[in-house]
């Protein structure tokens, strides 16, 4: 049988099945290998050229300025009149600790990775992947929340206008599906270039926005009673200034919104033109061009949040902030109605539905950049997450749920909104203060330490205050972890090498094969003196009738870190006790084994033969051994893995077994 020694010279073509139709198009774009696929918001295609910083700014701006729509009503409503006060504390901490956190994050994680990649990075092994997926379910909580949370405020913006049709009123759960749905179709058809779009709308919304609180601002100068009633107000409330201060530190984290853009800003690093001198390993310019990115939009966005909350919470009757008020969700275009007309009130209006609506396409981007750069690189993820169409479907249906879940109601998901980003960010100041500690860095590493604490006290006292947010993220990190294992499960049995490497003493080994078959014996390598080598030729001699002058190759894999999936292999030729050695560290055993086989195949013309003992031990728990720890029942899974890959029996690798 020509299969002992060498493939077919004309091998049958292999049975393949072109996709058409519908599953053609739901998969177009899938690329080849897992782990790459950076989405719409990750590193730009080649003949995307990076823009300024500024440009960049205002992509990220879509969200991070975008909560000006709602920002200065959930202050009113969570801190009464020491809105004003409880903003600055917020303002404080934006600028004394996110910003500081992640100019840090821009510098040690410049390809756009963000704070989850540094701590996969120092978390290694299995420990670090579900440190990971926990926090990819917060992520996706806090992207989801910013989908359906502006699809709300974008929904009551339209409704609240005076020239809106009355028979939108009440149907604030039905527009907003319409709106999510939309940003679906949009992601469906193709998402293109969103810098000079975001410009447009982010410069408008910002000038409308400066418009509207000078005016206000304004009105207060030339009216001092509005100014008056408040400090009367508030100091019957509180007499004692200390008291209002420490009332103010206790409500803040319910403004946690208002932080809320950080991530999104070191995510679209690779977006930023650098300079030309640039390097890979280290881009001084990009990371120079994130930092001004970073601070500028801190600097705005704070003289933003505490003028607004300043001339709302003066100018507003209070029953206006409450559910159904005018002012509910929309206190900004409230006073831009009220103040400059109802013309100007509508395009604000208009800008402020148009922003609302492209933040949620820049949570929509982040997810579908963030599922492809980490799940199917773990083997945590069907194939089908690589291809953007099939995740928006999954995407847009579960902002659907939550948005009939929260029945569009902009309050109610504030607290999911503000747990997803309070436990990105305490996760950015954790991990920058073991990089700090890890380089030796102790100033550095008591003041992150001391940020760390303040941002896990912020997420505490909301969780604790508000805790739908940690309830979903529970869903999201559950669903995660169980689709996951059940991917990782599934997936078991494909070949992860992405690469096979034969160093030159490999080769040489190889060459010495003259007519073939290629035998090889799987050896453990825990076991590497003489007489185990010699008891297993031996043993393999006497099990499967080798000829006494045969040629033998001893492999071995040496087990690193079993937690990853994909990954490249080096095999190095290695000459101990007078046997021809080959070994590769890898990730798994079984896996690996196959992929070396077809590779030797591939490379020689020749047809490899390996030969195990069997295992010894209970098959379930060493299948359980093999999922998790990448060893277990090599022979069966190595033959398991060659089958699946190699459907021509007559071209598939020889398995022995005694």
């Amino acid at each position: 049988m020509t299969t002992l020694t060498r493939p077919p010279a004309e091998p049958s073509e292999r049975e393949t099945r072109t996709a058409g139709g519908f599953r053609a198009w739901l998969l177009e774009g899938m690329p080849e290998a897992s782990g790459h696929h950076p989405g719409p918001h990750g590193v730009p295609k080649d003949e995307h050229r990076p823009s300024s910083w500024w440009k960049v700014m205002c992509l990220t701006g879509v969200d991070y300025f975008s909560t000006l729509g709602y920002q200065p009503a959930i202050a009113a409503v969570a801190a009464g009149l020491l809105a004003p006060m409880a903003t600055v504390i917020l303002v404080a901490v934006t600028l004394v600790g996110a910003l500081p956190v992640y100019r840090r994050v821009a510098r040690e994680s410049h390809k756009g990775e963000g704070s989850i990649a540094m701590l996969e990075r120092l978390l290694p092994r299995w420990g670090g992947k579900l440190f990971v997926l926990a926090l990819l379910g917060f992520a996706a909580t806090d992207f989801m929340i910013t989908m359906t949370l502006s699809a709300a405020d974008a929904s009551a913006h339209l409704i609240e206008n005076p020239f809106a049709p009355e028979f939108l009123h009440g149907q604030q759960i039905i527009i907003t599906l319409v709106l999510i749905a939309l940003l679906g179709v949009v992601f469906l058809r193709g998402f293109r270039e969103a810098i000079n779009v975001a410009v447009v709308l982010v410069g408008l919304y910002l000038v409308l926005n400066a418009i509207v609180i000078c005016v206000a601002i304004t009105h207060l100068f030339t009216d001092g009673v509005a100014v008056g009633n408040w400090w009367s107000a508030l100091t019957t409330q509180h007499s004692n200034p200390l008291v209002m201060v420490g009332i103010a530190l206790i409500v803040f984290p319910k403004l946690a919104l208002g932080l809320s853009g950080f991530e999104t800003g070191v995510a679209v690093m690779p977006q930023i033109k650098g300079r030309p001198d640039d390097t890979e390993a280290d881009p001084k310019g990009r990371i120079r061009g994130t930092h001004r990115l970073l601070t500028t939009a801190a600097v705005i966005m704070s003289a933003f949040l505490i003028t607004s909350s300043f001339v709302t919470i003066l100018l507003i009757p209070e029953q206006e902030f409450q559910p159904g008020g005018k002012a509910d969700g929309r206190a900004l275009a409230f006073l831009a109605h009220q103040y400059m007309g109802n013309g100007f009130g509508t395009v604000y209006d208009i800008s402020t539905i148009a922003i609302l609506w492209f933040a949620g396409a820049s949570a929509m981007a982040g997810l579908l950049n963030l599922v492809p750069r980490y799940l199917p690189r773990y083997g945590m993820a069907p194939a089908w997450t690589r291809a953007v169409r099939p995740l928006t479907l999954v995407f847009t249906a579960i902002g659907f749920l939550i948005t009939w879940i929260f029945e569009a109601n902009v309050d109610a998901q504030g607290g999911a909104y503000a747990t997803g980003v309070l436990v990105l960010m305490t996760s950015a100041a954790i991990a920058v203060t073991l990089s700090a500690r890890r380089k030796k860095q102790k100033r550095l590493t008591w003041f992150f330490g001391a940020v760390s604490g303040v941002f896990a006290y912020t997420t505490i006292a909301n969780v604790l205050e508000r805790p739908d947010g940690i309830r979903i993220a529970a869903l999201f990190i559950l669903g995660i972890i169980v689709v996951s294992f059940a991917s990782r499960v599934r997936r078991s049995f494909e070949l992860r090498a992405t690469l096979v490497r034969l160093d030159e003493q490999a080769l040489e080994f190889l060459a010495e094969v003259d007519q073939g078959p290629i035998r090889l014996i799987a050896h453990e390598p825990k076991c590497l003196d003489a007489d185990r080598y010699r008891s297993k030729l031996a043993h393999a001699g006497a099990a499967n009738h080798l000829p006494v002058d045969a040629d033998v190759l001893f492999i071995e894999v040496v087990v690193d870190d079993s937690s990853e999936f994909e990954q490249e292999l080096d095999v190095r030729g290695i000459k101990r006790h007078g046997f021809k050695v080959l070994e590769v560290h890898s990730n798994n055993v079984p896996n690996t084994l196959a992929a070396i086989l077809l590779h030797l195949r591939n490379v020689t013309g020749l047809m490899p033969h390996i030969y195990f003992r069997w295992t010894e031990g209970n098959p379930v728990m060493n299948l359980t051994k093999f999922v998790f720890f990448g060893v277990g029942e090599i022979a069966p899974v190595t033959r398991e893995v060659l089958r699946e890959a190699e459907p021509r029996l007559t071209e598939r690798p020889w398995v022995h077994v005694g």
